[in-house]
């Protein structure tokens, strides 16, 4: 199946994401009022048992080492937004340059990801997942990370939830997000 890889990608530039109507069966692009954000300075929390967790050094990190694995991970719940169809839209984002997975490995096992998409300074995270405990916390945290030190100007989480509030994600509504976007787009931050 062929995608319009630059028209998906116009989309994210302007502030959308595509997500799958489970009703409908079809994708559909949604923005958003309030956008949920993770912190790229300081204020990026976490507790101190994860700490612990990462100086273990049980988990390495990797970038697109097992794309199809962390989509699928991300895919594999019992209400998804992520239908066949997104999927395959992901890989062509992926074979493009465009969309990424930040992976934990424990050993050669994948124990958790994030999936998002790279546009200039923004890393807009499409949805995470965990098959070992910790494995996605600890991603998140080497995430965050690397996106401080590659310069990208914010972390788009797109929607709230109390996992997200715990690392300190804050709401910003769609005129600072407009404003922050267009500062992303002027840089160019790469991933790997």
């Amino acid at each position: 199946m062929q995608f319009d890889v630059p028209t998906i990608i116009q989309g994210y530039a302007q502030g959308y994401f595509l997500m799958a109507d489970e009703e409908s069966e079809g994708l559909g692009w949604y923005s958003s009022r309030r956008r949920a954000l993770v912190p790229l300075d300081d204020s990026f929390r976490y507790p101190k048992s994860l700490r612990r967790v990462i100086n273990q050094e049980r988990f390495s990190v990797a970038v697109n080492k097992d794309f199809k694995g962390v989509v699928a991970g991300c895919a594999d719940r019992e209400t998804t937004w992520i239908s066949p169809e997104l999927k395959e839209i992901y890989l062509a984002l992926n074979q493009a340059g465009w969309a990424y997975s930040f992976e934990t490995w424990q050993g050669d096992e994948l124990a958790g990801g994030i999936l998002g998409i790279v546009i200039g300074g923004a890393f807009i995270g499409e949805s995470m997942f965990y098959r070992i405990p910790e494995g996605s916390k600890v991603a998140m945290v080497k995430l965050v990370e690397r996106l401080r030190s590659r310069q990208f100007v914010f972390f788009d989480a797109q929607m709230m939830n109390p996992h997200l509030e715990r690392f300190g994600a804050y709401i910003v509504d769609d005129i600072q997000y407009e404003v922050l976007l267009r500062q992303a787009l002027e840089s160019h931050c790469f991933l790997d």
